[in-house]
């Protein structure tokens, strides 16, 4: 076995074959620094190979393997690298379909989307937050000094924050569960989908230096995260150029893309946006949303002209229905008109729609895109 300093995985991967004066089952000579942060995170130390994690934890060794995979994690032959922690949780999971809570195949899914999820978060962590906060504060030390106290210090803490987070995130998204009209729009629901993206990016690629291009693309990501967060969204996932929402309703989306597409454009830093929205049954899966709706979000940004939204004729009739929009400024016109003649407030239109010429769009046929701005004196 070999140290595997990428921080993937357990941190042990098999060493090349036919190598010269090793012995293939032989224990790593690891880094004393790394295997003590590790037991420092882990909070245990390396007791277990996989069959013996596997057998205290009273489940197979094949849907041992099948868990552990599913987290992400590379196969790591029978060296001693697990934890009593491992073994717990193998036993959790397992309990979970002993009791009939989970089929085997929920449980490997709920494997797959906590390591996805919690892999990448970790990245990030390592990448952009703990890589700045460990540069030697003084000359003559090394990182590895400084490591070791600040994981101390910040474990807790951040451990602490993450628990909160999830716990915040499941209580909105069961209760978004709990408030669908019946069992079926739990899974396919109706949503509004939503695309924006960066004008120009491949050209951008090109003559950007990389620190300047992942610093436009984590300032595009932020401002569009809290733009969806802040109106009632939600973020499903970014794309480097692109990012992905959704939101229940299409007033809410409308809201979201107008002021994406607004905020884009007073900073002078940013490239022009195009967003592409369109309504209707959405699959979610894992976090994800999947679908014909979706792929018509992403024929509509691809087609949307800079800085301006496009959206399906689902969407225009929603917005329409909830009185979001008029179908035109004449039936504007008259709605107000009938209303001042009765003494009533007009409808506060937020929105307007224009319709754009029909196009075939690949897979999907002859489309009829609209044009979604906001209503003068509307912000």
């Amino acid at each position: 076995m070999t140290v595997d300093d990428t921080g993937s995985g357990t941190g042990v991967h098999p060493a090349p074959d036919g190598e010269p004066g090793r012995d293939a089952h032989a224990e790593p000579e690891e880094n004393p620094l790394a295997l003590r942060l590790e037991q420092l995170i882990l909070g245990a130390e390396r007791r277990y190979t996989p069959f013996q994690a596997a057998r205290s934890a009273g489940v197979s060794m094949e849907l041992a393997s099948r868990f552990w995979r599913a987290m992400g994690f590379a196969d790591i032959g029978q060296a001693k690298a697990l934890t009593e922690a491992d073994v717990l949780a193998l036993r959790r999971l397992a309990g979970l379909v002993e009791a009939g809570l989970l089929s085997e195949a929920m449980a490997v899914q709920v494997a797959r989307s906590t390591g996805q999820t919690t892999a990448r978060l970790a990245e990030w962590q390592i990448d952009s937050f703990l890589e700045g906060l460990t540069e030697p504060p003084e000359p003559g030390m090394t990182r590895t000094e400084v490591t070791y106290p600040l994981v101390e210090l910040l474990l807790p803490e951040l451990e602490e924050f993450l628990i909160y987070v999830w716990r915040r995130q499941l209580a909105a998204a069961t209760g978004r569960v709990v408030q669908a009209a019946d069992d079926e729009e739990m899974v396919d629901r109706r949503l509004a989908v939503g695309f924006a993206d960066l004008v120009g990016f491949t050209r951008l690629t090109r003559r950007m230096e990389e620190e300047e291009l992942g610093e436009l693309v984590e300032a595009f990501e932020t401002t569009a995260a809290d733009l969806v967060a802040a109106h009632g969204g939600r973020l499903i996932k970014t794309l480097g150029d692109e990012v992905l929402f959704a939101a229940d309703d299409a007033g809410t989306a409308a809201e979201i893309a107008l002021r994406l597409i607004e905020t884009m454009a007073n900073d002078e830093t940013m490239p022009e946006l195009r967003v592409g929205i369109a309504f209707g049954t959405v699959t979610t899966r894992m976090g994800d949303v999947f679908g014909t709706t979706v792929n018509l979000a992403s024929r509509l940004t691809s087609i949307a002209p800079r800085d301006a939204v496009l959206v399906d004729g689902a969407f225009a009739e929603e917005l329409i229905r909830t009185t979001e929009a008029p179908a035109s400024e004449t039936e504007a016109a008259e709605a107000a008109a009938a209303a001042e003649k009765e003494g009533k407030e007009p409808p506060s239109y937020r929105f307007a729609l224009q319709p754009m010429w029909q196009r075939p769009v690949r897979g999907l046929g002859v489309i009829e895109p609209w044009l979604l701005t906001r209503r003068d004196g509307m912000t």
